[in-house]
């Protein structure tokens, strides 16, 4: 069994786990997609980790994602305006990177920041 994204007008409207000869007998455009694959890495289902796997259009479809025929890829929606497409993972990325000093952060559009979240009392 494998799972499959069904494409209407460039959009993901549908994801299924069927074989491939029920898909042959369904109409409309069907695209084969693979769970373990994020950013184009294969990752493993036991462990998490990349595992040298081939990775199957950059990442796992989901409903709502575009299915680009160019690129061959699923791309998550655009989380915010100022966000861009990294064309190697077709992920979107914020314009300023993520602090990686341990807290919680929020994006915040309006100043195209990081803005911290407050820390649970406790």
């Amino acid at each position: 069994m494998s799972h499959f994204a069904k494409v209407e007008d460039g959009i993901v409207t549908q994801v299924i786990v069927a074989e491939q000869d029920f898909i042959d007998t369904q109409e409309g455009t069907w695209v084969q997609t693979s769970y373990n694959t994020r950013g184009g890495v294969h990752y493993s289902p036991e462990t998490g980790s990349p595992d040298g796997g081939v990775a199957l259009r950059k990442n796992y479809a989901g409903i709502g994602f575009t299915y680009d025929a160019v690129r061959d890829a699923f791309i998550p929606p655009q989380p915010y305006p100022s966000w861009l497409l990294n064309e190697d993972t077709c992920l979107w990325e914020a314009p300023v990177p993520h602090p990686n000093d341990g807290k919680l952060y929020n994006w915040n559009e309006d100043t195209v920041s990081w803005v911290e979240l407050p820390t649970p009392a406790g």
